[in-house]
């Protein structure tokens, strides 16, 4: 029969005594795991931040399954301005209060979100993750998965439009919302040309908490 052993200080020793400092070793973590969870000892509040070994983790996770399942995924002309247009009205609607707009630096329901959802006014993103991630949503985040009730077409204008918002003023951000609101044909240059003539004359249509200097504080 065949003898399986391990080395340990150069002596040989059966396997089964190697693993049974390892299993009671295992036994240990899960009891003590169990225990630290059924008695509550986690702080599941969003204003408890992770420890740091637990944050590299997760974004580690995150980042390679948006990234292995996002690949495949075969993008759209996202170059089309009405598509972008569009989506200038959905993201809005829909994505503004948690990732922000030119001129808006923080939101109230911002401000209570844990971990911090990304600043896509001044972040570029990867059309297939961004649309990955706006379809399926991403769990324990605040993140939805818009595919429940929006369709793909929907979801590629937000993107189409991400590719444009970071180099947006606020006056270009303000314009070529209120012409998708309106449901005006106008594509988003043009609006970006009249939002210029509008900066050009000092005018801002940012609401005051919404302007750079006027946002909650932290």
């Amino acid at each position: 029969m065949w003898r399986i052993t391990c080395k340990t200080h150069s002596a040989e020793i059966d396997l089964k005594h190697c693993l049974i400092p390892i299993t009671v070793f295992a036994g240990i973590i899960a009891v003590s795991s169990a225990a630290y969870i059924y008695y509550g000892l986690y702080d599941i509040g969003a204003d408890a931040p992770h420890w740091f070994v637990t944050t590299q983790l997760i974004e580690t996770l995150r980042e390679r399954s948006i990234e292995v399942r996002a690949r495949d995924i075969e993008t759209p002309n996202l170059k089309d301005l009405q598509l972008a247009l569009k989506g200038a009205a959905h993201y809005d609607a829909m994505c503004m209060g948690c990732h922000l707009a030119p001129g808006v630096r923080n939101t109230e329901i911002r401000l209570g979100l844990y971990p911090k959802p990304p600043d896509l006014s001044k972040a570029h993103v990867d059309p297939k993750a961004a649309f990955w991630v706006v379809k399926h949503g991403i769990k324990m985040t605040g993140m939805p998965a818009w595919g429940k009730s929006h369709d793909d077409n929907a979801l590629w204008s937000i993107v189409a439009f991400l590719n444009r918002l970071p180099e947006m003023t606020p006056q270009e951000y303000k314009a070529i919302v209120a012409k998708a609101q309106a449901g005006n044909e106008t594509t988003p240059m043009e609006a970006h040309g009249e939002a210029q003539d509008a900066h050009g004359h000092g005018h801002s249509h940012a609401s005051p908490k919404h302007q750079e200097n006027g946002t909650h504080s932290h």
